[in-house]
Order: C-alpha cells, then structure tokens, then sequence
C-alpha cells in the first residue's frame, strides 16, 4: 500500500518516522515540492495511495475524486477546514488528527508575535542590520488586557502564559469552559466587547463558515489604535483587506501573522509594514510539536489502516 506524506516538517528532526511507516509495509510517496501542494499536485499524488498524513493541502471532493482506493486521512494538525469532511464519510474514509500534540508550540508563538509586535522587534532589528541606532519607542504587554477568541487547548495555554505578564484575560468561545477559565483567571467576553477592551487579540478559533471574517473592517474599527492582532489559527478568520487598510492608516498598532488565506500572501503592500511581523505558517514547528504530530499521525494512520 501507499501513503503520501505532504507536511513540509513531517520527519525533518526525526526521520525514524519514515521508517515507522515503511516498517508497517507502506510505500512512502513525499511531498518534494517544498511548498504546500495545490489540489492538480494532490490529484496527481494520491491517485494509488490508500493511506495520507495531511497538512494545509486541499483535501476536497475533487482531490478526493482521484483516490479511489484511499481509506484513512491523518490530518497533521488538528484543522479541518482543508478536508471535505462529507466527502470522507460517504466514501468511508477515516479522518484523524493530532489533537494537542502542538498546543504548547502554538501558544508559545502567540506570545512571541505579540512581544515581537509590540516591542517593534522586527524593525528594530532591520534598522541594526543598517546600523541605523537610533531608538523606537515601543508599548508595554505587562499588566495590559488580553482577548483571546477561541478558548480551547491552545487558547488556554496562552491564558496560562498570560498570567506570568500579569493581564487581565478575556476570553470568548461557543463552548467556553467556564470551570477552566475560572482556574486560570480568564472572563467569558463577547467578541465585540474583546475588540473594544483588549490592548491585545489573538485568534485561535477553527475556520467555519460561522468564523470566516470573523475580524472585519467594523470590528477592526472598534479596536483601540494601540491595539495589536495575532492570528497563529487560520488567515480566513480575519477580513485581510480590511486588516490592511488597518495598518497602512495605522488605526491599529499593529499585527503578528503566522498565517494567511493564501501562502504567501500576494497584495505586495504586507511586505512593505513596519507594524507587521510575518510568519510562514511555523507557530507549531518547534523539534518537541513536530515529532508528537508526526508520531501522533503514523499511530492513527496505521491503526485506521488495521496495520497496528
């Protein structure tokens, strides 16, 4: 049998994951592209293969179309807006995910941003690199109020981070946890209250049609001019050409993005912001995040497979 592998960071600090899988009789195909497939690169991949460890890479009825014998789906990672999950469960297909295996990366990338973002990090660096001294004045995090809009095992863990810096933490999800929220001193917050309150907003909710834009211009607009944006979730929860609008007038301080809705983002203005810090889609590429995934993705494979 075969099984395609398309994350870019599947096995980079542990190969033995290959090993694993060809261990268990599997035929291993690799993304060699070094960029996240498009759907004509999966439909010409997975068009023998009966098992696939998935990253961002579309997984929709199309693709789907064009793997007649595929049987098991292990998402690495734990969105699933990428994977046409009806077409699965009509053909069959068992979908997996590694649930929590990245969490702590993720969170820690989310308070990197928001440091990065605020203390005008990467500026301050580009201009040394000149050696251009002269000082940039910057804003606090310490003591200052933070959003988090989904309150699951990531957004949680930003909450843990958050009360080393002593914030106050608002927090909105559509199941909030109110027992874990209590335990670490976040308050449950509408989403338009958290724009208008918080100095800081990370995003961690899953990309639904619900949560699609879910940051638009009227939103935005309610956000304090010293307010900064982090999205380490999905690029289709924030309305990018409003946020851009945003930061080109400066009618925010400014946004840490580690994801975009396409990747690179093509509007050339983003490379060109000083109140921007980017990032390629790698909050949760850490050496710890990354062998749990993958060792979390070949054990649901293989067992959805009947090979473990």
């Amino acid at each position: 049998m075969k099984v395609l592998v398309t994350p870019r960071s599947f096995g980079k600090t542990n190969p033995k994951l290959f090993d694993r899988l060809r261990a268990a009789g599997l035929d291993v195909v690799r993304n060699d592209t070094g960029g996240i497939l498009s759907a004509a690169q999966m439909r010409e991949r997975i068009a023998d293969c009966h098992g696939l460890i998935l990253g961002v890479d579309p997984l929709n009825a199309d693709v789907l179309a064009a793997a007649p014998h595929l049987r098991a789906v292990a998402r690495y990672g734990v969105g699933m807006d990428n994977i046409d999950l009806g077409a699965c469960e009509a053909r069959g297909i068992a979908v997996s995910r590694t649930a929590g295996a990245n969490s702590d990366a993720v969170a820690d990338c989310a308070f990197a941003l928001m440091l990065a973002v605020a203390r005008r990090t990467a500026l301050i660096d580009r201009r040394c690199r000149k050696k251009n001294w002269l000082k940039i004045t910057s804003i606090d995090l310490y003591g200052k109020t933070l959003g988090i809009i989904g309150f699951g095992a990531v957004g949680k863990r930003v909450a843990a981070r958050a009360r080393g810096f002593s914030m106050r933490v608002l927090a909105h999800d559509p199941f909030f946890d109110a027992a874990s929220a209590s335990a670490l001193g976040a308050t449950f917050a509408e989403i338009d209250a958290i724009c208008r309150e918080a100095d800081f907003i990370t995003l961690h909710a899953a990309l639904a049609e619900s949560s699609r834009a879910l940051v638009n211009a009227e939103r935005l607009a309610l956000m304090k001019p010293t307010a900064v944006l982090v999205n380490t979730a999905r690029g289709g929860l924030i309305d990018e050409a409003a946020l851009l609008a945003a930061l080109r007038g400066e009618k925010i301080y400014g946004a840490g993005l580690d994801v975009f809705e396409e990747e690179p983002p093509l509007d050339p203005a983003w490379y060109n912001l000083d109140n921007v810090v980017l990032g390629s889609h790698c909050a949760a590429s850490t050496a710890g995040a990354t062998d749990a995934m993958g060792n979390m993705a070949v054990d649901n494979l293989l067992k959805d497979l009947g090979l473990a």
